[in-house]
């Protein structure tokens, strides 16, 4: 009984840590927009949702054949307006959460992705070929921190630099 209760705990845990947590999860910390600028012709942080107007990046999400999880490429930089295409290619499951998002770009980026499972956070994918699109229109130039949640203590981390 006493196995059974400590199975069922740690199954509690490790289920947790798949589902994203709850919106504090990815929560931002201070940090420093001095990087930050608005982009031309528009408000930061509208809270509508901007399509793509420029060209559609992909990044796989991938296991190698030594065990190393990561995006690839796991920089990318994409201007205003750009989009990128995470796609889901093997060791799942995977997803995509920005972290130290500042605050001027936090209701864009939120505005941009769909069918978030938590705060900046994407859905969890967990068949090859799954995919999932952020528009980056909108989006303040600078740099923007992601993160594989279930696979963040593997390393399995990214960047995206938006230039104007």
């Amino acid at each position: 009984m006493r196995f059974s209760a400590l199975a069922l705990f740690a199954g509690a845990i490790a289920l947790g840590a798949c589902s994203g947590g709850d919106a504090n999860n990815n929560a931002a910390t201070p940090t420093d927009t001095a990087g930050v600028t608005t982009p031309a012709g528009g408000a930061v942080g509208t809270g509508t949702a901007m399509p793509a107007t420029g060209t559609t990046h992909t990044v796989n999400m991938v296991v190698t054949a030594t065990g190393e999880y990561r995006y690839e490429p796991a920089e990318i930089t994409v201007k205003q307006g750009d989009a990128i295409k995470w796609v889901m290619v093997s060791g799942g499951p995977h997803n995509v959460a920005f972290t130290n998002v500042p605050e001027a770009a936090k209701g864009q980026l939120t505005a941009n992705m769909p069918n978030q499972l938590g705060e900046l956070s994407s859905p969890m994918f967990m068949n090859p070929g799954e995919e999932y699109t952020v528009s980056f229109a909108g989006i303040p130039a600078g740099t923007y921190d992601y993160v594989c949640t279930p696979h963040l203590a593997l390393g399995m981390t990214g960047k995206v630099t938006v230039t104007p």
